[in-house]
């Protein structure tokens, strides 16, 4: 992003629905920024509207800030005003609850983040510095004016964080496990890279599978049918059910996906004497692949583990793709050979006295976050990382 000056004579529009936007004006957009990713994608972000997965009914009603120059998409912030915190995976619920109990409204706040996506990406669309710093005036004004308790925006990226932080925004940090691609060229380099305790035990969960009976396909999103979608759709709502929760999104979302961004998808499906049991389905760029969704039809041991992590990091060897987001928290991942990578949201509260508070809080809580990176790191499932970390002792 280059910086320019003056700024030119921009003009703010409150976006309600992503079809007042072309499709190319908006991936225009998101091409030009250092931390796109296929969520951040006009066919991605339409699917969750048109599907009704997030529209004001579900309490996820799209008023993106867009900054313009002429006919020209100069900035975009995608954003929501939310009346619940579900589907944020950046915890608020104490906050809500302390503006309850004080007799003042935490709802409707703003939320910048893509829908049921712990994912990091750029929030703070923009061409140049000036356009930015537009959107983020834009932000607090429209906080101002509408009277809403709090602004929120989530998994930035951590230079955008830090602009906010010099804006008034208090920032958060937040802990996620990602898998990094050493130019494996087998499954059995990367083991070869873990301690002797955590190879034995992943192949141990593998034989655990394979002796099963269980054997998986891989189905490119162009491959895919409807009937695929239809059974992976069946795997996801049962993991809501087993946690006595409803999903997030329907069948009408999943088959747009099908349609709008195949080439972004990859479908894991295993099968047990011939039936299909279970499936976790991957959104991928050339650099990425992000773990989304999982689910079983039928218990085995170590299934989770082998559908969704080991056949996954097999997929990221063989197409060559360095990092492999495993989704939200999970220290578990840490021996199946993830490492801890710190995450960012940045937060602005209207009431003083809270914010005051909840600044304090994030002082304690990120000294916390510290405490804990660090025990992650001394439990490093890699060899190589340990010796490293021995010498610097």
């Amino acid at each position: 992003m280059k910086s320019e000056s003056p700024a030119p004579h921009y003009r703010m529009r409150i976006v309600t629905s992503l079809s007042e936007i072309a499709p190319l004006v908006w991936d225009s957009l998101v091409a030009d920024q250092a931390h796109a990713n296929p969520f951040l994608s006009y066919a991605f972000l339409s699917a969750l509207e048109e599907s009704g997965s997030a529209i004001e009914e579900t309490g996820w009603q799209a008023c993106f800030i867009t900054i313009w120059d002429g006919e020209q998409l100069e900035a975009a912030l995608p954003l929501y005003e939310k009346t619940h915190s579900y589907g944020e995976y950046v915890f608020d619920w104490a906050w809500a609850k302390a503006y309850k109990h004080h007799g003042f409204d935490y709802y409707p706040k703003l939320l910048s983040a893509i829908p049921f996506t712990p994912v990091t990406g750029s929030r703070l669309l923009a061409r140049n510095e000036p356009a930015q710093r537009a959107l983020i005036t834009a932000l607090q004004e429209l906080q101002q004016a509408g009277d809403y308790s709090s602004s929120h925006l989530l998994f930035l990226p951590e230079e955008q964080a830090r602009l906010l932080s010099e804006e008034g925004y208090l920032l958060r940090k937040s802990v996620q496990f990602h898998w990094k691609n050493q130019g494996y060229q087998c499954f059995d380099d990367f083991l070869d890279n873990l301690d002797k305790k955590k190879r034995k035990n992943i192949r141990a969960e593998r034989r655990k599978v394979h002796d099963a009976g269980i054997q998986f396909i891989h189905v490119r999103g162009q491959e895919m049918q409807d009937d695929d979608w239809r059974f992976f759709k069946s795997c996801y709502d049962q993991t809501y059910e087993e946690h006595n929760s409803s999903p997030y999104l329907n069948l009408d979302f999943f088959l747009r996906l099908g349609k709008s961004m195949p080439e972004n998808i990859h479908l894991i499906v295993a099968l047990h004497d011939d039936n299909k049991i279970a499936a976790s389905l991957l959104i991928h760029d050339t650099q990425r692949v992000y773990g989304r969704y999982w689910g079983c039809l039928e218990t085995h041991p170590c299934l989770h583990f082998e559908t969704a992590y080991y056949q996954s990091i097999e997929f990221c060897i063989q197409e060559r793709i360095a990092i492999f987001e495993g989704g939200a928290q999970g220290e578990h991942k840490m021996a199946r050979g993830f490492l801890p990578t710190t995450t960012w949201s940045a937060h602005h509260l209207s009431h003083a006295e809270f914010s005051d508070a909840v600044s304090n809080f994030l002082v304690r809580e990120s000294r916390d976050i510290a405490l804990y990176l660090n025990e992650l790191h001394e439990h490093t499932p890699y060899k190589i990382l340990k010796h490293i970390e021995a010498s610097a002792t």
